[in-house]
């Protein structure tokens, strides 16, 4: 196996920690590094013996299932390309992306997945089930198998080149775009992860996130198992606050990573019925959105463990910065922390790099970024320029070499020519106790150009109302900052990760306010 590859470095944990636990079913199964790497060979010794060719693009389809992770594993292993799919896509979402990414094969569980089966039968790709019955069995897959030479498995070396895994971008300014990432930038990735967790074998986490994303695939799953730790997939197949801390006493967690939607249905809990005790945690993880310090506090207050916030995105293979461990240095509320494993820089429009407390956009480059997106030269050209991949997020680097987030370049507020931080006016918003979650957001305005606004979901048991609201910003927030209308809400649209975009929730009550025509809101 080539060195610098996720699967080389599975299989020298298989060697290295052959009877530690790697998976858990909750309640009904463990799998060790052995036993999952005899699995995921064999799994993928079927595939070859089904016609999966290197390079072939497979589409996944699964809830957290053992069975998603033996056959992804397997996939990459015979050099194909992973495509792992959201279950909750709709037909036409599924053909989006079966099309786009010009998948050869559909996977997906026993129970199989309607939508899926039906856009991969339209596109003519052929569908397996994959089902694992116990630790014991192998994995079973409902394709016509040919002959296949025993060692021809044997034979294929994985390369840092191969491409292993391709996402999409959520699309929160366009059309989802199509990232490709490699063996070696999986690799680099674990590995960025893994060294500043000091994650080893003697981890454990409770999968809470969905495998299809990036957070959850590599920083929960890929780096544990690449650590010699373990993970516990829930038995539902997804995060349920009523089983996650049963799940995480049972199975000595040490940590877990969520976003804050997430952090902040697991404390609501807390506050409402605590359990009886928590294990002791050496950190929690926060990604993917911004945690506002309130909520970061409190987290560490309840749980009694640092709670880490980082920085990262799928073209990144995830990770781009975080915040240290206690004994590494200080962790900063309102900061994503430094930069891990590659260099970053804050440049301006003309490519010139800023000094410290300077804004410009976050660039970065390293082992771990994507080459370019998938048949879209236009957007790889505005992405990678004077040596950069840039992410289209403003920011600066503190003193202390810390970033700080500001927020999408085209997510900021224009107020008649003052730009406004969304992300800022969140921070203020849930530092009020009576708000559970809010999001601000601009909308368009003849005066100014644009307003701002808010939405927010008062915590259970308030009598919250806009006016006390509005009386809050005005004490905590410059004038022009302060959200002109505020919308209290039960509930807001978020993407299957459980990020909020802030422009799909401005259109949601924006159409709230007037059936008459509503400007759709720009890139």
């Amino acid at each position: 196996m080539a060195t610098f590859t996720l699967t080389g470095l599975l299989k020298q944990v298989a060697g290295r920690f052959p009877l530690l636990r790697a998976i858990s079913v909750s309640g009904k199964f463990d799998l060790t590094h052995a036993r999952l790497h005899e699995l995921v060979e064999r799994a993928a010794f079927r595939l070859l013996a089904a016609g999966v060719k290197p390079g072939d693009v497979v589409a996944l389809t699964f809830p957290n299932t053992v069975e998603f992770v033996i056959m992804f594993l397997a996939v990459i292993r015979v050099r194909a390309t992973a495509a792992p799919l959201n279950a909750a896509y709709t037909l036409d979402e599924f053909e989006f992306y079966l099309s786009d990414s010009e998948s050869k094969l559909l996977l997906t569980s026993k129970e199989g997945n309607e939508p899926a089966q039906s856009a991969a039968a339209k596109l003519n790709i052929p569908h397996a089930k994959a089902t694992l019955a116990d630790a014991d069995s192998e994995v079973t897959l409902s394709l016509s198998q040919f002959e296949s030479a025993p060692d021809s498995l044997s034979e294929l070396l994985n390369n840092p080149s191969d491409v292993a895994l391709f996402l999409h971008t959520s699309g929160t300014t366009s059309r989802p775009k199509g990232v490709p990432l490699t063996q070696e930038n999986l690799y680099s990735s674990v590995q960025n992860i893994k060294s500043v967790y000091k994650l080893s074998e003697s981890d454990s986490t409770v999968i809470v996130l969905p495998l299809f994303h990036v957070h959850g695939l590599l920083a929960g799953l890929l780096s544990s198992l690449g650590a010699g730790a373990s993970v516990v997939l829930p038995a539902a197949g997804r995060f349920s606050a009523s089983t996650f801390w049963s799940d995480m006493n049972k199975y000595n967690a040490t940590w877990y990573t969520a976003v804050p939607t997430i952090h902040q249905i697991i404390l609501d809990r807390h506050l409402s019925s605590p359990e009886p005790s928590y294990p002791k945690l050496r950190f929690i993880r926060s990604c993917s959105a911004s945690l506002a310090p309130s909520i970061l506090a409190r987290l560490e207050e309840a749980f009694v463990a640092p709670v880490l916030e980082a920085y990262a995105m799928t073209e990144a293979t995830h990770l781009m910065a975080s915040n240290p461990l206690p004994e590494e240095g200080p962790h900063k509320a309102g900061s994503v922390g430094k930069p891990i494993g590659q260099e970053m820089a804050i440049l301006d429009e003309h490519g010139v790099e800023q000094g410290a407390n300077a804004t410009g956009e976050v660039c970065i480059r390293g082992p771990n970024v994507t080459k370019g997106y998938k048949n879209n030269l236009e957007a790889d050209k505005s992405a990678f320029q004077f040596g950069w991949f840039h992410t289209g997020d403003l920011g600066f680097f503190d003193s202390d070499g810390y970033l700080h987030l500001v927020g999408r370049i085209k997510e900021l507020i224009n107020r008649g020519g003052e730009k406004i931080s969304p992300i800022e006016v969140d921070a203020v918003l849930l530092s009020l106790p009576d708000i559970a979650q809010a999001v601000a957001f601009g909308v368009p305005d003849d005066k100014y150009g644009e307003e701002i606004n808010c939405a927010v979901i008062p915590r259970e048991g308030s009598n919250l109302d806009g006016s006390e609201v509005s009386r809050f910003c005005k004490k905590n927030l410059a004038a022009f900052k302060v959200p002109k209308k505020v919308f209290i809400t039960d509930s807001l649209p978020k993407t299957a990760t459980g990020k909020i975009q802030r422009r799909i929730v401005a259109e949601h009550f924006l159409a709230q306010i007037s059936t008459a025509k509503v400007p759709k809101l720009g890139a």
